[in-house]
């Protein structure tokens, strides 16, 4: 799932890693929803708190929102950075780590709440710029080793693309092509992970409150841990038939050799 990339991916990977993180990505904005009272899986809505902003002439809620879509954008330059610059040494590592910097954010956000927070303003605009830094990463992540067809941190793009898909799926001829059957397959999967994924933290949020970002951070360890104990199966099944040849010619030249 993560360790394949661009082109070389197919259907199923793609609506595994759509569905997977999309999960996730709906958790992180509904918490933040509810705790900061602002969205962290996207930046849609912050563009146009930041022109209200500069209209109003509101100079330092204008440079925290400005703020806050930086850390977004540098999130995704991260997490391409470096899909580029490692995936030819280790394809898997190089699509890891990003996740890894994305669990150990949400680590900080989750333990500072848990034991500092005060609920001063400074507070909770840094945990928020840190929550949009790592839902960049995940949707730069997503999108780099999918070659863009699979982002799930916003849905606004996603939306646009299943009205465009129900309204082609009116004519038959559109309606037979595996490709855009794929396609619709594959945006259903990431919005329904989506809203399950918020659903699922509103509940958990009631009943341990701010532990759930350990929840979310436990989930996306599982989600590496399964992935990479696939890699091993893999590699375990390809490796075998090898090592059966060698120990089946070593025996055949210690038998001509007696």
């Amino acid at each position: 799932m993560l360790r394949k990339f661009s082109n070389s991916r197919s259907l199923k990977e793609n609506i595994q890693l759509g569905s997977l993180t999309a999960f996730s990505a709906g958790m992180v904005n509904v918490i933040s929803v509810i705790i900061f009272f602002a969205f962290t899986s996207n930046v849609t809505g912050h563009y146009a708190v930041l022109a209200e902003e500069i209209a109003k002439g509101n100079w330092y809620q204008a440079a925290v929102v400005f703020g806050w879509i930086l850390l977004f954008f540098f999130g995704s330059f991260t997490s391409n950075f470096i899909v580029i610059h490692l995936n030819r040494k280790n394809k898997y590592l190089a699509h890891a780590i990003p996740v890894i910097i994305e669990i150990i954010c949400l680590l900080i956000v989750g333990s500072y709440i848990q034991f500092s927070y005060k609920e001063t303003l400074l507070e909770t605009e840094a945990m928020v710029g840190l929550m949009l830094f790592a839902m960049g990463i995940q949707n730069g992540l997503t999108a780099s080793i999918s070659n863009s067809a699979v982002k799930t941190t916003h849905l606004t793009g996603l939306t646009t693309d299943l009205g465009m898909l129900f309204s082609m799926f009116t004519l038959k001829r559109f309606r037979k092509r595996p490709q855009l059957r794929g396609k619709l397959k594959l945006q259903l999967s990431i919005m329904f992970s989506y809203m399950a994924g918020g659903i699922t933290a509103g509940y958990i949020y009631l009943t341990i409150q701010y532990n759930v970002f350990y929840i979310v951070c436990m989930y996306l360890v599982i989600v590496l841990a399964y992935d990479y104990s696939r890699l091993r199966v893999k590699r375990f099944i390809y490796r075998r038939p090898v090592n059966m040849n060698f120990s089946f010619i070593r025996s055949r030249k210690a038998t001509i050799k007696t």
